[in-house]
């Protein structure tokens, strides 16, 4: 069965970011992953997972100006110089931290993204993470969640993924995305699910705990299995209410943490 690792940019925000690791790792957590490291140096949170155990799977590369609206600048042109010293900083932290995957965000089709500066600045990226063993991945977004994002479909990011053909450039899964944008998650699986070389869970409609309601991720879970992936699963969920009161969800979808 995948592994399970939690979003710490949306679980334990009740903590400060440091002290969020050792609460996953005693809910019975094995990886972690989280949004942006860059608040905090890379000996910090090296030293987090270690004392705790943990591995950490997956984070962003910089953002652009995010409290100014920015969601990511892959896919702006003109950025060019911006998003190469992005990729050598997120580089940089990855491989202090053995992070094997770094999500690259596109930015705001109102911002002027286009697939020209997409695909040119993706393969850019992956020519740089492959020598270190790392795999950037990208991920349709549902426009409820970010309104105008660059990337909503699971086959626009295939034909990309496709069209830059570095084969450390891989599809970031997110199974609540999916679901609120596109629909079809069985089907999905099927179809797209070789690309995944990362996926992530919540439940819709409000982004909660999974669940069996309106995605069954017991059987979502179980065609994951079955299908060999043998990667994580990220928890990237907004907890109802506390995080420890909402960890009954792994047992209920017939699925464990570690």
């Amino acid at each position: 069965m995948p592994r399970f690792a939690a979003n710490l940019s949306f679980l334990f925000t009740d903590l400060p970011f440091l002290d969020r690791f050792e609460a996953a790792a005693k809910a019975g957590f094995k990886g972690v992953e989280f949004m942006f490291p860059y608040a905090d140096t890379a000996s910090d949170i090296r030293e987090r997972l270690d004392a705790n155990g943990l591995s950490l799977v997956l984070f962003n590369l910089p953002p652009g100006h995010w409290d100014k609206g920015e969601r990511g600048f892959a896919a702006l042109p003109g950025r060019e110089d911006e998003f190469a010293s992005a990729v050598d900083l997120a580089l940089t932290y990855a491989e202090a931290l053995d992070c094997p995957r770094l999500h690259a965000m596109a930015g705001l089709v109102t911002h002027g993204a286009t697939r020209e500066a997409y695909v040119a600045n993706l393969k850019l990226a992956a020519d740089w993470a492959a020598p270190l063993g790392i795999d950037i991945l990208i991920e349709p977004i549902n426009t409820r969640d970010m309104p105008d994002y660059f990337l909503t479909r699971t086959a626009d990011a295939r034909d990309v993924i496709a069209e830059v053909a570095e084969p450390n450039l891989g599809l970031q899964f997110d199974l609540y995305h999916r679901h609120v944008s596109e629909g079809g998650l069985e089907a999905a699986l099927a179809e797209f699910g070789p690309l995944a070389r990362h996926f992530q869970c919540a439940d819709p409609p409000d982004r909660g705990e999974p669940s069996t309601r309106e995605i069954d991720y017991t059987k979502i879970f179980r065609l994951i299995d079955a299908s060999g992936y043998e990667g994580w699963i990220g928890c990237e969920y907004k907890p109802r209410g506390e995080t420890l009161a909402g960890l009954g969800w792994p047992a209920a979808c017939g699925v464990a943490l570690g």
